[in-house]
């Protein structure tokens, strides 16, 4: 991986450059210089977010994630992301910990290791020396209780991927880091892609569920309506239904999923269709060789697909492999 320094020795060259060129250019090139002018002329900028409102000084140049999940949409609009939380290796991450549906993007970006383990290091994120730190106030991922120590290091902000889309967190974080026109055009480009595949697929009769399936020992995650799976599926064409409230095991209630004992799942399993999240041909095997769900819809027209292990955390990557994996099966 790229080190912080060689990073930083990089941006300074790349000023100089642009100051160089930006002094030889000629009074007939007037666009780059009114762009730079405008770029440079939007700061401070006051952003508001899930802890409060934050004035980031100036263009971000070094940022931090303690949230592995927000890295993906960092990483999707070319923002300086210099390093992130990483998680234990499993399945679903690379050798470093990052997440494998973005984990080549971030090694040829040179992002390095924050802290390991999703274990918060202070020190470690006063080491780095960021200009902005983005955090998560929902996941295994949440440094949100560590809101205040952090923005004593940086500006920081905090952000619910629970409850807001990836193109959303993508027009937050454009702002924050100067990078909107790179969130415009991921988010455009995305948005046509989905609209090409929905177009193409033939959806199957009723609503369907997005559950985490972990066996008859586990609770099951449904997705809510309204959540990212929901919204993501919704976009190709499929009615969503989550479960009722009722049913939720959850200690703290989430905008995402619903988590329920095996005695409710034989209630909410209404779908005629079933997504599997996170899931692949272990747990549909699994899924459709449960006695108790025998009689779910989607089990007895053998309706379930699974979305693969990396469909969880939905950013950019990982919603663009969801969308593969549909218009291969539905098309």
């Amino acid at each position: 991986m790229t080190s912080r320094s060689t990073l930083a020795l990089a941006a300074v060259a790349a000023s100089i450059v642009l100051a160089v060129s930006g002094c030889a250019a000629s009074p007939a090139s007037t666009e780059p210089a009114a762009a730079d002018a405008a770029a440079s002329g939007d700061w401070p900028r006051t952003i508001e977010h899930e802890a409060g409102t934050t004035e980031i000084p100036a263009q971000p140049e070094n940022i931090v994630s303690t949230s592995l999940t927000l890295a993906g949409t960092l990483l999707a609009i070319d923002a300086p992301l210099t390093a992130t939380a990483t998680t234990t290796v499993s399945d679903v991450t690379d050798e470093n910990g990052f997440f494998s549906q973005w984990a080549d993007v971030a090694v040829d970006a040179g992002v390095e290791e924050l802290y390991p383990n999703l274990e918060f290091d202070e020190e470690a994120v006063i080491a780095a020396a960021p200009d902005l730190i983005v955090v998560s106030s929902s996941g295994a991922d949440s440094t949100a209780d560590q809101y205040e120590k952090l923005s004593a290091i940086a500006p920081t902000i905090v952000l619910n991927y629970g409850d807001t889309t990836w193109q959303e967190l993508a027009a937050i974080l454009g702002e924050a880091t100067g990078h909107e026109d790179d969130a415009d055009a991921v988010v455009e480009d995305f948005d046509a892609r989905t609209a090409e595949v929905a177009a193409s697929i033939t959806v199957p009769e009723g609503s369907a569920n997005a559950i985490v399936w972990n066996g008859t020992e586990n609770p099951t995650a449904f997705a809510k309506e309204g959540s990212a799976h929901a919204e993501l599926l919704e976009s190709l064409g499929f009615t969503i239904e989550g479960a009722p409230d009722e049913l939720d095991t959850s200690e703290q209630s989430r905008q995402d999923f619903a988590f329920l004992a095996i005695e409710n799942v034989t209630t909410a399993l209404t779908g005629s269709t079933v997504f599997l999240v996170n899931g692949g041909d272990v747990a549909e095997s699994d899924l459709l060789s449960t006695p108790v769900l025998a009689t779910a819809p989607a089990i007895v027209s053998g309706q379930v697909y699974p979305l693969g292990p990396t469909s969880f955390r939905i950013d950019y990557y990982s919603a663009s492999q969801i969308i593969d994996y549909i218009e291969a099966t539905f098309a």
